[in-house]
């Protein structure tokens, strides 16, 4: 495999690789949370938080534990368990130091954990065959990028709000014409670089 460097990874999960607009991955919070932008900003956060310790945490388990004992088969399910873990650790520290946030979050935050984004940069990074410094990058990069689409369309709804949209485009409608145009602008940056 081509050895790809690790800031090549990052940036590229931010802009031309990005889970929501590239994969769209995790869209069910994306567009239920992405109506305030400090709601949005910090689910992103938790998003990126998470990402960064579970890429580290499967990427262990997977090359330490599931290879040399033939149980690469059960990696959705250990993956699947470190981040319900790594949620729930999330939610606690979240509830205890920023209960506003956590309050704010509501039913969101504990579903962080079947978040599809989050499962995808795990298993992206076992089929794109990633080191454990491309595996950080690129989970960093790919929270980064999450937290950037959705307080961008979490602006973009805020400034559509008192426009004249048609009744029957109110609501998920607009939400997802703005999320496909926002798809179509980040390919804009598809010749900076391309991870596959």
């Amino acid at each position: 495999m081509l050895e790809i460097s690790p800031f090549v990874i990052f940036i590229a999960s931010i802009f031309t690789n990005n889970m929501i607009l590239s994969n769209f991955l995790g869209m069910c919070s994306f567009i239920a949370v992405s109506k305030e932008i400090p709601t949005s900003f910090g689910l992103g956060q938790a998003v990126t938080v998470v990402l960064a310790i579970t890429s580290v945490i499967n990427y262990l388990l997977y090359e330490y534990v599931l290879i040399p004992l033939g149980l690469e088969y059960l990696r959705f399910i250990v993956f699947i368990v470190s981040i319900a873990a790594t949620v729930q650790l999330l939610e606690m520290i979240l509830e205890r130091y920023l209960p506003n946030l956590y309050y704010a979050l509501g039913i969101f935050l504990p579903l962080i954990t079947v978040n599809c984004a989050i499962l995808g940069v795990s298993l992206f990074m076992i089929i794109r065959e990633y080191t454990l410094i491309q595996s950080i990058a690129f989970s960093i990069g790919s929270g980064l990028g999450w937290t950037l689409a959705i307080v961008a369309l979490a602006g973009i709804r805020k400034k559509l709000e008192n426009a004249p949209i048609p009744k029957g485009l109110q609501g998920p409608g607009i939400t997802l014409i703005i999320t496909g145009l926002m798809a179509m602008a980040f390919i804009g940056f598809s010749g900076i670089v391309q991870i596959q």
